[in-house]
C-alpha cells in the first residue's frame, strides 16, 4: 500500500537513519564531492568501485551505507523528514546510489553489461530522474573527461553523454554530474564507458536517484525539512543512502544527516 493522506503518514510506523560524518576532506569551492571514504557513523567507505565490466547494485547492506530496516509486507518507504548541519557552509545532497561501476583507469575504453536497478525505482519501471555522474578515486592528473553510452529511460539504446569534462585536474572524492543526451530524463543501462584527455588516476561511473537537498548558510548551521519539504520522495529498504556535500569553500566540513523514513 502507499501514503496518500496526511492522517496515514501521521499513523505511519517510522526509523531513523543518519549519516554523520566526523572527519573533513579537501574540497574545491561550490564543487560537489563524496565524504563516503570518511570516517563516522556509518563507517568509511571504499570510494573504489569493484567491478568494471558490470557494475553493481550498491545497497544498505555495504560498509559504509546506512542500514533501512525492512519495511512490513507491503509497505512502501518514504523520506519523511531530515534534520541537518555542517560545521561549513555548504549544500548538502541525498542519493539514492543505484549502480556504481568502477575503478576506471583514466584512459579506459570498456564495454559495460550493467545490472538491472528496476528494484529501486519507483514502480519497477518509472527510470525518469535518475542522474548520471563520475567520481574522482585517485587523483588526475592533466583534466579526466568521461564519456558513457547508455539506455534510456523509455529503453532507447546507443544513447551518450559525449565527453564530459571535469574542467579542472580532479582530486580525490571529486564529483562530475554528467549531462544526458537531449531529451533524455533518466537512464535504465550502462553499455560503455570511455576516460580521455587525463594521463594519470581513476574514477567510478554513478547511477543515482536523488531524494532531497538542503542548505547550510552559516558555519555550524542547519535546519528541518519536513515532509512539506523533502516532498516524500519513495524509498527502500535496500536503498544506499549516499551523500554529496557542494562546500562554500575548500573543506567539506563535518556533516551530520538524519533522516525519518516512514513506511505504509
Amino acid at each position: 500500500m502507499a501514503i496518500t493522506t496526511l492522517d496515514q503518514l501521521i499513523a505511519a510506523p517510522s526509523q531513523r537513519v543518519s549519516i554523520i560524518k566526523t572527519a573533513a576532506m579537501t574540497t574545491v569551492a561550490a564543487v560537489p564531492f563524496t565524504p563516503f571514504a570518511q570516517a563516522g557513523n556509518p563507517g568509511a567507505g571504499v570510494l573504489a568501485g569493484t567491478n568494471t565490466a558490470a557494475g553493481v547494485v550498491p545497497t544498505g547492506a555495504g560498509v559504509g551505507f546506512p542500514t533501512i530496516n525492512a519495511f512490513a509486507g507491503g509497505a512502501t518507504g518514504y523520506l519523511s523528514k531530515v534534520d541537518f548541519g555542517s560545521t561549513v557552509a555548504c549544500r548538502l545532497h541525498l542519493f539514492d546510489l543505484l549502480w556504481k561501476g568502477g575503478a576506471y583507469a583514466f584512459n579506459a575504453a570498456q564495454a559495460v553489461t550493467s545490472p538491472s536497478w528496476a528494484s529501486r525505482v519507483p514502480g519497477g519501471t518509472d527510470f525518469t530522474n535518475t542522474e548520471l555522474w563520475f567520481e574522482q578515486v585517485t587523483a588526475a592528473s592533466g583534466i579526466q573527461s568521461v564519456a558513457v553510452t547508455y539506455k534510456n529511460q523509455d529503453g532507447v539504446v546507443g544513447r551518450t553523454t559525449g565527453a564530459v569534462s571535469q574542467g579542472t585536474a580532479g582530486i580525490v572524492g571529486r564529483m562530475t554530474p554528467m549531462p544526458l543526451q537531449a531529451g533524455d530524463t533518466g537512464l535504465q543501462a550502462i553499455s560503455n564507458i570511455t576516460g580521455s584527455v587525463a594521463t594519470a588516476g581513476t574514477f567510478n561511473v554513478l547511477v543515482m536517484r536523488r531524494l532531497w537537498s538542503g542548505r547550510v548558510n552559516l558555519a555550524n548551521g542547519g535546519d528541518t525539512h519536513d515532509m512539506l519539504k523533502t516532498g516524500l520522495p519513495q524509498v527502500f529498504d535496500s536503498s544506499a543512502l549516499y551523500l554529496v556535500v557542494q562546500a562554500d569553500g575548500t573543506s567539506s566540513g563535518v556533516a551530520e544527516v538524519l533522516c525519518e523514513i516512514a513506511n505504509g
